[in-house]
């Protein structure tokens, strides 16, 4: 009996199989810091299929790499939201303020909104995500094509491979939310944004820069992986307007999708674990020997091939 299967918008099959094998490299590279779009841009080309083969399965997938960080960090998750939603309440109360005094002539004292370290680690969140959805939006066609050329993933896992090695060598910081400064998050956001390219690891890239802004090493696995929550959940989002016309036109089997979604949570929360074990440990060095391998050989390909 023939495994079942969906068609995305072109017409192309993904199997079963097909489906569990990108929730696995989905959910393993997304937070190891190897580049997922780095290997999804291998595996697509390597094996002559599109990696997002149809939206309902990208929508699906970062799904999965949500629900990750959600069950590693919901507690610090939940926090921020209720903190993001009482300083949206207070910056309201401030405004009513201003014309309040502005009217009455009066000098009625306003709410300091930052105020706590959690409010503090929400305007963090809010700066980074700036430029990376100004370089997420502008970059996007060029990114579209990096991803089909195999040298490109190849120069940019070497990029990858030095950056972890450095950020080895780098002494441990102590810097948490109270004395981050928002410099410090702008410039983080601008990694994260240029890790959009396939070979750059957003993990890695983003931890990196933490670590050499002067970050505590298990708080800089933290914010990065927070802080890519409301560009993953953009991402998602942007892909929800083609939701319902892929499932119409094609033979869907929701319960793949789901399997390869499952998969990629799953093996996504491994993966962050892991990741607080290496950051702490300085254990990169692996990871920039393999993706300098990799690198070297998708260029070796590119070039004979």
């Amino acid at each position: 009996m023939p495994l079942p299967i969906y068609l995305d918008k072109k017409g192309k099959a993904m199997s079963l199989i097909q489906a569990i094998i990108m929730g696995l490299i989905q959910g393993l590279t997304e937070f190891l810091p190897v580049s997922s779009s780095g290997h999804l841009a291998l595996f697509r080309i390597a094996f002559g299929i599109d990696t997002e083969v149809g939206s309902v399965y990208t929508v699906l997938l970062h799904l999965g790499t949500l629900i990750a960080i959600y069950a590693v960090y919901f507690r610090d998750i939940n926090k921020l939201i209720l903190e993001a939603i009482k300083m949206f309440i207070e910056f309201l109360t401030n405004i009513f303020t201003f014309f309040a005094n502005l009217i009455k002539g009066s000098d009625t004292p306003y709410n300091r909104v930052v105020r706590t370290q959690y409010r503090k680690f929400v305007m963090l969140v809010i700066v980074s995500t700036i430029p990376t959805g100004i370089i997420g939006i502008v970059g996007k066609d060029m990114v579209e094509k990096a991803e089909g050329v195999l040298l490109i993933p190849g120069i940019c896992l070497i990029i990858t491979s030095i950056l972890l090695l450095i950020s080895d060598f780098i002494p441990d910081g102590e810097k948490k939310p109270g004395n981050v400064t928002y410099s410090n998050a702008f410039m983080i956001g601008i990694a994260q944004g240029i890790a959009t390219m396939p070979g750059i690891s957003r993990s890695g890239t983003t931890i990196a820069a933490c670590v050499m802004s002067g970050f505590e090493r298990s708080f800089a696995v933290k914010y990065s992986f927070i802080m890519s929550v409301p560009a993953v959940l953009g991402a998602a989002l942007l892909k929800l307007k083609d939701l319902g016309e892929v499932a119409e036109s094609s033979n869907t089997d929701m319960h793949i999708l789901l399997i390869g979604t499952v998969v990629s949570a799953v093996v996504g929360y491994i993966a962050i674990k892991a990741m607080l074990y290496i950051v702490k440990k300085k254990k990169f060095i692996f990871f920039s020997l393999y993706c300098f391998v990799v690198g070297v050989a998708s260029i070796y390909c590119y070039f004979t091939m």
